[in-house]
């Protein structure tokens, strides 16, 4: 799948995401507001049945004494005659508690032509209730004056809010767990798709690796099977030598791409002997000199750890120093200057190889340790290699307990510190 297509199909899904967010974020203010219409109903139903019931006792009451031929009542004068302040929030308590509202609410009957309050719940929201928009009128029961019974709830939103609380949440989440799987997804094809591109790069490479010594040994092989180059020896031996160069220098291409697998699954066996690593450091860097010279570059060591016997296997740690020389011989744009150094810590030797090459931005140090990854090396063309030197030197210090850290800007240099993990049990070489 090409670029454009993979940016117009996420671009597709990403729209869709955000389509079903902004209809589950419409849905939920809709039940909101419906939840909320369903609460001020049923608020004034309860208002009304309350009123009833009071009007129906008042009835029955009547209905009694004339049934026993008792005398009339007394002419009711006063408000709280017909609607008695306890039973009124005896009955409204009954009927909120059907609502499943047990408080949070303040209540009053008050003279709208006055704004006289003549009982009530009321302690903070007088003003409110005089306002709300929760009003009956009591004029069934008590027609003198204009009298309601109103009732405030100060947290009627919230406690709206909280009886969705459940649903939303779990609709919250569910999107969440969208949003993520849709990143993790798209994170997921890119990384593929750079990982197919090393891969694609790597092959390339190594088809490109391997087919210079083959070819070589190839020519070197058809001038040794010609009659006027067999009866010279000198030219014989001349050729045999590329061959037997050439299949060296295959063998240890073949290997690394062999070390890579293995370290992979981590099947590396370690010989570990007490070693002195500046021994080990003089003979890598005495192996690149002959390089070094002919770039007309320089490659110095300062090694001032006082305490430099270490248990490594010596065979991965030469390789990794090597790794590391090499490197900064690869990407130096002008004549090499590589300084390989140690000092010593409470519990490591630390030795670092410095360069002042092309150096490496913060983008690639993210992923330089990481198996078959290359770094994009400008206007350096002729830099060969798999990708997997560096890999292999994080995992070798690894498994020997160390670490490998990195130091660099652009146009600048590097400095590769490897950590390596300080042998005080005894202080011989094998060497």
């Amino acid at each position: 799948m090409t670029v454009k297509k993979l940016n117009v199909l996420l671009f597709a899904a990403l729209v869709s995401l955000l389509g079903v967010v902004a209809m589950q974020v419409y849905w939920v203010q809709n039940a909101f507001h419906l939840k909320e219409e369903q609460f001020n109903r049923s608020v004034g139903i309860a208002m009304k049945t309350v009123l009833n019931r009071i009007l129906e006792l008042n009835t029955d009451e009547n209905l009694r004494r004339i049934a026993l031929r008792e005398p009339c009542m007394n002419e009711k004068t006063n408000i709280t005659d017909v609607i008695p302040p306890r039973l009124l929030d005896s009955l409204i308590r009954t009927e909120f508690k059907c609502l499943k509202v047990t408080k949070g609410y303040e209540y009053a009957v008050f003279n709208k032509v006055n704004k006289r309050i003549v009982m009530g719940n009321y302690t903070h929201y007088t003003k409110e209730i005089l306002q709300s928009d929760f009003q009956q009128s009591v004029d069934a029961l008590y027609k003198p004056g204009s009298y309601f019974l109103s009732i405030y709830f100060p947290q009627k939103k919230a406690g709206v809010f909280m009886q969705l609380f459940g649903w939303m949440v779990l609709s919250a989440i569910f999107l969440i767990a969208v949003a993520m799987s849709f990143w993790l997804t798209i994170r997921t094809v890119y990384q593929q798709k750079k990982w197919s591109e090393m891969k694609t790069d790597f092959i390339n490479n190594m088809t490109h690796e391997f087919k210079t010594p083959i070819s070589t040994i190839g020519v070197a092989s058809e001038m040794l099977l010609k009659d006027e180059i067999s009866k010279d020896i000198a030219r014989t031996k001349k050729y045999a030598s590329v061959i037997l160069s050439e299949n060296l220098r295959l063998q240890n291409q073949v290997e690394q791409v062999l070390q890579s697998a293995i370290l992979e699954k981590g099947d590396v066996k370690l010989r570990l002997k007490s070693t002195d690593i500046h021994k080990l450091i003089h003979q890598t860097v005495e192996n690149f000199q002959f390089r070094i010279n002919e770039k007309k570059g320089s490659l110095v060591t300062s090694l001032e750890a006082h305490d430099y016997m270490v248990v490594v296997d010596r065979h991965h740690i030469i390789n990794v120093l090597a790794n590391l020389i090499d490197n900064a011989i690869k990407y130096s744009v002008n004549a090499p200057s590589i300084v390989v150094s140690s000092t010593s810590s409470k519990h490591h030797v630390i030795v670092r190889v410095a360069d002042e090459g092309i150096g490496i931005s913060k983008e690639d140090q993210k992923h330089i340790f990481k198996n078959l990854y290359r770094v994009h090396t400008g206007d350096v063309h002729d830099v060969k290699g798999f990708g997997i030197g560096l890999f292999y030197v994080y995992k070798i210090l690894e498994l020997h307990g160390g670490r490998i850290e990195l130091e660099s800007e652009p146009g600048k240099g590097s400095v590769f510190s490897m950590y390596l993990p300080l042998n005080h049990l005894t202080t011989t070489s094998d060497e």
